[in-house]
């Protein structure tokens, strides 16, 4: 147990009990508990397996190799099509949690497992997301736009591309690239 999670499970107004059930079958589990982006994240050998996490309709256990677990029970969620290797077991009461803890455990193993393999998740590369048609007439506009981009790193390239395509609108997806040419010209990411 580590006190400076504590914070996250004190200041839980929803699911507490829920994550204080899904704290006592990790701390079971002999890994080492860390508080990253602001959740209880367990680790092996500093590498991270899994984090507890919530939402207003859930909370959850995120798996950051859940993708490549073997997933007998069909409980592994992926949270988007974007997500590419973390997956989600959801809760949505305190019982769930109870009649499930033996094969939580065992996907908290098997993550571990998974870790120890060295097997990596096979993730999309850069040119393999769409563009939106908004950005790649701004591209095609201005080529001094298109060298920054393309400077970028690949990660980078990533965010602004699902950034911007998460938007519904084309209006709403030309205003998101409007606002961040500087900070691609600036060399930046997108949470830079």
């Amino acid at each position: 147990m580590n006190p400076k999670v504590d914070f996250f499970f004190n200041k839980a107004k929803q699911w507490q009990k829920e994550f204080e059930k899904l704290r006592a079958i990790a701390l079971e589990t002999e890994l080492v508990e860390d508080l990253k982006w602001g959740c209880p994240c367990y680790t092996y050998e500093g590498k991270n397996i899994f984090l507890i996490h919530g939402f207003k309709e859930y909370c959850a256990l995120l798996f950051f190799k859940g993708a490549l677990m073997k997933d007998p029970e069909n409980i592994l969620i992926q949270q988007t099509e974007n997500v590419q290797a973390a997956r989600q077991i959801r809760f949505t009461n305190l019982r769930q949690i109870v009649d499930l803890e033996k094969v939580i455990k065992s996907y908290m193993f098997e993550a571990v497992e998974v870790e120890e393999s060295g097997v990596k998740v096979e993730m999309k590369k850069t040119k393999e997301f769409e563009i939106p048609e908004e950005f790649q007439k701004k591209l095609d506009e201005n080529s001094e736009l298109k060298k920054a981009f393309e400077a970028l790193t690949q990660g980078r390239q990533r965010a602004y591309l699902l950034y911007f395509s998460s938007a519904k609108q084309s209006k709403t997806r030309e205003s998101r690239i409007e606002k961040c040419i500087p900070e691609i010209f600036n060399g930046k990411g997108l949470n830079d």
